[in-house]
């Protein structure tokens, strides 16, 4: 008499392929579900026996392609033949459960747990199940997914007041798809180019020609994954006058990466006759929109710059300064148009080449954030001698700053001033000073993403300049490393009044 024949029925994602001869038993059902991850993450490729049985005596193979002699996992005699595994996933292979109500191997489960998922493990899988008395296998395809960077958007203005904007995100898997839309209208774009780096992730780029004043939008997604987008707001340019200098135009530009960064207005304007008289910066101005993109600088790789700026000790009666760290303005009447010029305050140490990162509490949860504030560099040893008002890229102030009266904005201190919408107001804001390849770069520290970076070319040494504002009850706080701790290892802000 013989054996009874064992029922095995695998059930697998996305779908199923019997291969090879058929197996003892006809009754086999084969279902499917997608099955997906992350670059990095785990990925558990289901596959089970229905009716259940114990699986712990069965020979269980997981294998790629034809590779039958060679699985990735090689189950039987109830123990892990390791010898068959291939390299490439020695430690990152073992059993898992394809859900929470599952048996396990006892059970009939017999799923694939996939650690520390990559780009070439994309691709379909074999299950391969057998006994005694019959076997059976199907494949299980594994798409993998890796979300790539925030939009990057740039323009350069062209003749008859049109703008060249231009798109690009990188690190993408797989192939994204990329649209540009004028509100709710659709764009097209007059390039479409993809490229791929040596991890064989995608990046992609697109640009189109714009008139007149507009919002656009850049978008890109990748499957059914929620996609990254950026925003831009452009205003037509002023026309030239006649008494306009051989400065010639000035071209201003905004680099910025993170979840939800928007661009704010570019658009060039004539010098005056004060540009023509000399200002130290004007060159500088020109290399705010470089013909080359500056791929900004990660946070986690600013943070290794880190250096403890203080403020410098000044008589200033509109200021109230604490422990070289805290400063608040006294809340007193200024006079018209010099309550800005009052308020800015210098910070040591000084640089004049390298990297530098510092980071600034705007506020607490108890005191509130503060809405008026400025942060970034200056050239200006002395700026109690400060004249011009307000201050500029091309007197020396390379800044970001917030203001009451424009709250969905901050401001670069370009002239014309570039505008960028504000999402989420930051409690502590990152500064990233890399002063040999002219990069000042802004981040929101908490969700570590990057507000912006402006391109420039600094000459001489340049300091940390601070401003806190005028009404704010918290105040702006320099914060501190320890010696002994890592980058990310600061001293708390003080909810105190300075």
């Amino acid at each position: 008499m013989g054996s009874p024949m064992v029922n095995l029925c695998l059930m697998v994602s996305l779908y199923a392929s019997l291969c090879g001869a058929a197996p003892v038993s006809d009754s086999l059902e084969v279902s499917s579900t997608p099955v997906s991850a992350y670059r990095g993450h785990t990925a558990t490729l289901p596959c089970w026996l229905n009716p259940p049985q114990n699986a712990e005596g069965l020979e269980v193979r997981w294998y790629r392609g034809d590779h039958f002699d060679s699985p990735i996992m090689f189950y039987r005699g109830r123990k892990f033949e390791d010898t068959s595994k291939e390299a490439s996933y020695v430690g990152r292979v073992s059993f898992d459960l394809k859900d929470a109500a599952s048996g396990g191997l006892t059970a009939g489960d017999v799923s694939l747990k996939l650690k520390n998922v990559t780009i070439e493990d994309a691709g379909d899988y074999t299950c391969y199940i057998s006994s005694d008395q019959s076997y059976d296998r199907a494949s299980v395809r594994l798409i993998v997914t890796e979300m790539g960077t925030t939009p990057l958007l740039s323009v350069v203005w062209k003749e008859d007041n049109m703008a060249n904007v231009s798109c690009e995100s990188k690190g993408w898997y797989p192939k994204p798809s990329l649209s540009w839309l004028d509100k709710e209208q659709v764009l097209t774009s007059k390039s479409l180019t993809y490229s791929k780096d040596s991890s064989g992730l995608l990046s992609v780029h697109s640009w189109l020609l714009i008139s007149g004043s507009t919002e656009v939008s850049c978008s890109v997604v990748v499957s059914n994954e929620e996609a990254k987008e950026a925003r831009l707001r452009l205003a037509k340019l002023p026309q030239p006058g006649s008494g306009s200098s051989v400065g010639g135009w000035v071209a201003f530009a905004l680099l910025l990466t993170a979840m939800l960064v928007l661009l704010g207005v570019l658009y060039f304007r004539k010098r005056g006759k004060k540009a023509k008289s000399g200002s130290d910066h004007s060159e500088e101005n020109r290399n705010l929109l470089p013909k080359e993109m500056v791929q900004p600088t990660k946070l986690s790789a600013a943070r290794e710059y880190y250096v403890n700026v203080t403020l410098d000790k000044v008589e200033n009666a509109y200021l109230m300064i604490r422990d070289d760290r805290k400063v608040r303005d006294v809340c007193v009447d200024f006079p018209d148009g010099q309550q800005a010029t009052n308020l800015t305050v210098k910070g040591t140490p000084g640089f004049s080449s390298g990297q530098h990162y510092w980071e600034v509490s705007l506020g607490s949860p108890k005191l509130g954030l503060k809405q008026s504030w400025w942060v970034g560099v200056t050239c200006a040893a002395d700026i109690s001698k400060m004249s011009d008002f307000p201050p500029t890229t091309s007197n020396g102030f390379w800044i970001l700053s917030s203001s009451p009266d424009m709250a969905d904005s901050f401001q670069f201190s370009t002239d014309p001033q570039v505008l960028l919408p504000v999402y989420s107001r930051p409690q502590t804001v990152g500064v990233y000073l890399n002063y040999d390849s002219g990069e000042l770069s802004f981040y929101n520290v908490e969700n570590e993403h990057l507000i912006g970076t402006l391109k420039a070319t600094f000459r001489g040494e340049v300091f940390p300049v601070f401003n806190p504002g005028i009404g704010d009850k918290a105040p702006m706080e320099i914060l501190h490393r320890k010696e002994q701790g890592q980058a990310n290892n600061m001293e708390n802000a003080v909810d105190s009044t300075a």
